[in-house]
Parts: structure tokens; sequence; C-alpha cells
């Protein structure tokens, strides 16, 4: 299947088999997919927790608000963290990262101050979310992103001393009666008129 053809068909799942899992070998792949996700001078400042032990995914299912349901039927949880401890990921591009963009950062982001460094980092977690979602739907799984999440209680329940919970996502398998998956109902988006430009 094309990339495109992923993109018409990859929706977010509102109901799941619940009776479905997903194998471990296909966990580990998405796994190291996550580890090689791009991120602005290689920063990496992120942690990727897969939760699929049912009464830890309950734990979190119950501070989801709305989501409570569709995380306790799918097969796995995944939760989406970026680092907020600045000295720490300062030390972190000291180990890993060449001297350019070592330098790239003091020069350009450390003088913004620690809540736009922050909220940089927090950026780059997303492009992980992107990343993630395609590498999905391209290994057959159906996913559900999802900000509505209590993230100081999934910092607890996780504990997270260093990573701030942005996101998570629901991950397993469509349950036949979804409403809301392609065939049932229509993928609504704006017309490429209204938001690309080509020069």
């Amino acid at each position: 299947m094309s990339f495109l053809e992923l993109a018409k068909n990859r929706y977010t799942t509102k109901k799941y088999d619940a009776a479905k899992k997903i194998d471990p070998s296909v966990i580990a792949e998405l796994q190291e997919i996550l580890r090689l996700t791009p991120s602005s001078i290689n920063s990496q400042p992120w942690k990727f927790v897969f939760v699929g032990e049912s009464q830890l995914k309950a734990r979190l299912a119950a501070v989801s608000y709305f989501n409570e349901e569709k995380i306790n039927q799918a097969s796995h949880l995944v939760v989406f963290s970026g680092l907020d401890n600045v000295e720490q990921f300062e030390q972190q591009i000291h180990r890993h990262l060449p001297e350019g963009a070592v330098a790239y950062y003091n020069q350009m982001l450390k003088p913004l101050g620690d809540s736009s460094i922050k909220a940089w980092l927090n950026n780059q977690v997303y492009i992980a979310l992107g990343f993630f979602l395609s590498a999905a739907a391209h290994l057959g799984l159906d996913s559900t992103p999802m900000e509505g999440i209590q993230a100081a209680a999934y910092r607890e329940i996780l504990g997270l001393p260093h990573h701030q919970p942005l996101f998570a996502v629901a991950l397993g398998y469509r349950h036949p009666e979804d409403k809301n998956q392609p065939g049932l109902a229509v993928k609504s988006r704006i017309q490429p008129a209204d938001i690309i430009d080509t020069y």
C-alpha cells in the first residue's frame, strides 16, 4: 500500500477489539522506530512508555477523561513525555551531540530562557507522534492520539521525575463496529486550495 493510501485509510479509532493483542515483535519494531525518530539538532528530549499490562493501563485510563473506555479496550497505551529538566537536557546533549549542535543550542536556544527551551523540547515530542502514527498504520495497527490525559497523575503513576507526559496513544485493532472507520464515516479535511500554496 502506498503512503497516500495509508493516509487515506488511517483514522482516529474510537472502539477497539479488546480480544486482539499486538504481538511483542511488532511492539519491539515500533520501539525501534521511535528510537530513530528525527528531532531538531538530534536533541531526542523524550521518553516513551509502552503499557500493555492491563492493571497499569486501567490506572492510566482512569485519569484520562473521556478516553478511559478506548484505553481499556486497546492492546497498548503509549505515553509520550518531554524532558522538562533543562539542566539534565544540557548534560545529555554534551554527552551525545557533536560540538556544532551544542553550539547551536547555546547560541540560539539557551538565551531564550527555560520556558522557551521547554516549549522547544516539547515540540520535538510532537514530531515523534507524527512519525509513530504513520509507522503504526504501516504495521496494520489502529491508533488514537489523545491529549485528554491528566498529565500530573500520569507522571506520578509512571514515576517520571524528569519528564512531563504530554499525550498518549491508544494502540490496537479496531472493533468491526467502530463507526469512525473509513467506509463507515467520511474523512473530513479542509480542501487543498485553502491550506496549500504552490509557487
